[in-house]
């Protein structure tokens, strides 16, 4: 089907269903799916708006249920910094919209907790399963071999036998560390906590565009904590500052608290932002614009990378015998009041 222009047409969302009747997306996916406690009458209007904009009424989804396993990393993100809170909103939204029911297991004990998750693989009801924030190879080699779906969300495969979905880690750094070089800045520092894959892609993608520009030893501007508390990303700044003076002009992080505890050690320190010292981050978080000048940053589609989770889990249900697909979901920067032109 084609539009304007000779352009295709998008593909029809309950969403568009839902606003063409004026009813929310829970009562359309309800009436579509012949649930109790909608009025007749409207859901007469839902189906047949439905069948006029020719929406595909993914029947063999309603109902459903889906496994969502969550880290320890995932579950201490939830109470610190609120990436995970993002994707989860986003994953439960679309679980509404398909009428499907998400079922929460703590992957607390690695491999410990499997055994919970394989008595579900005799549930008809369970289409398959979700695992946020994992990087445990243990688990990973189990779960390889599932006879129902498996998605990673907010994590990848590296041996690339599960499929993902992940923002694009490499190449957003990429771009926020070439933002600041056109912003003329060449001393780059790094600021980051290792440990999860997606974070050691954002590391790749910081040292990509810093060795085009000819930046062949970069050690000594990556500076690590230990955790992603903001006191600690303070401490490290102000260790750094102390050790090697002001030597670089902008300074990138690997996630938004290390960025909002970064920007307080230079300014203890007596070093203005953006005069000084230009910071970015990434993930733009919602507390991002509240920082002290608000916060330029890398912006991740958090919520849309729970709904794109989801949507991945049932498409593959359909075709187990495919290859295993990794999606990686495109991010941009939000230009706010940390970062300028360095001074010359």
């Amino acid at each position: 089907m084609t539009g304007k222009k000779g352009k295709p047409s998008r593909k029809i969302r309950l969403e568009d269903v839902a606003e063409r009747c004026g009813v929310s997306l829970s009562t359309a996916s309800r009436a579509l799916a012949g649930e109790k406690g909608v009025r007749p009458d409207i859901r007469a209007q839902v189906l047949e708006t439905a069948k006029a904009l020719n929406y595909v009424v993914p029947r063999a989804v309603a109902g459903k249920k889906a496994i969502l396993a969550a880290s320890g990393a995932a579950m201490i993100d939830y109470v610190r910094n609120q990436f995970t809170a993002q994707v989860l909103h986003g994953l439960h939204q679309r679980a509404e919209t398909l009428g499907v029911e998400i079922i929460t297991q703590p992957l607390a004990s690695g491999t410990g907790d499997i055994g919970a998750l394989q008595a579900a693989l005799e549930d008809d009801s369970v289409a398959g399963f979700l695992f946020l924030t994992l990087d445990d190879e243990d688990v990973l080699a189990l779960t390889r071999n599932f006879s129902k779906p498996v998605v990673l969300v907010n994590g990848d495969d590296p041996l690339m036998r599960l499929s993902s979905v992940t923002p694009c880690n490499r190449s957003a750094a990429r771009m926020g560390t070439e933002y600041l070089q056109r912003l003329g800045h060449h001393r780059i520092l790094f600021l980051m906590h290792r440990g999860r894959r997606t974070i050691e892609r954002r590391y790749e993608g910081w040292r990509d565009a810093m060795i085009v520009r000819g930046h062949a030893d970069i050690d000594d501007l990556v500076v690590e904590v230990e955790d992603w508390l903001p006191d600690l990303a303070t401490q490290a700044i102000a260790a750094r500052l102390g050790e090697r003076g002001l030597d670089f002009t902008a300074l990138l992080t690997a996630g938004e608290s290390l960025a909002a505890g970064a920007l307080i050690g230079l300014q203890q320190a007596g070093h203005a932002v953006p005069q000084d010292v230009s910071v970015l981050g990434i993930d733009d978080l919602p507390q991002a614009a509240f920082c002290n000048p608000p916060l330029t940053s890398i912006h991740v589609p958090m919520q849309e990378i729970g709904g794109a989770a989801l949507d991945l889990l049932f498409d593959t249900l359909g075709n187990m015998s495919g290859p295993a697909r990794r999606i990686e979901l495109a991010c941009h920067i939000v230009e706010r009041q940390s970062t300028a032109a360095v001074r010359r």
